[in-house]
């Protein structure tokens, strides 16, 4: 069992930044890769980027060049920095982790963006 808790959401204006944090419990050493997704209302979550345990990591074309994920084994965190925020980031941010047999998908936290 692995269990996520997202934090970092917040209200930010046009073109400023923002980093959500994902922690990890339970049974870490499973996990293969962390995905941050985002959700609008009445839409399927979206994927937003993903990092594998060894680092890779890759991204959707929306956020390239803006957003970065990265991983902090020691403790069990994966971050997503996001750039030059505009209103369409506005969603709710999640990220699920992926195991060879499961995916645990997070509850999410809230980015608004808007001036």
């Amino acid at each position: 069992q692995v269990h996520l808790e997202e934090s970092g959401g917040a209200l930010v204006q046009p073109g400023e930044s923002l980093t959500l944090s994902c922690a990890a419990s339970g049974s870490v050493g499973l996990i293969n890769a962390i995905k941050w997704t985002r959700q609008v209302p009445e839409q399927r979550p979206v994927f937003v980027a993903r990092i594998t345990s060894n680092g890779e990591t890759t991204y959707a074309d929306s956020v390239k060049g803006r957003f970065a994920i990265s991983e902090d084994h020691a403790k069990n965190m994966v971050y997503l920095q996001m750039n030059n925020l505009q209103p369409e980031d506005t969603a709710t941010y999640a990220c699920n982790a992926e195991t060879t047999w499961h995916y645990y998908p997070g509850r999410g936290t809230q980015v608004y963006v808007s001036a």
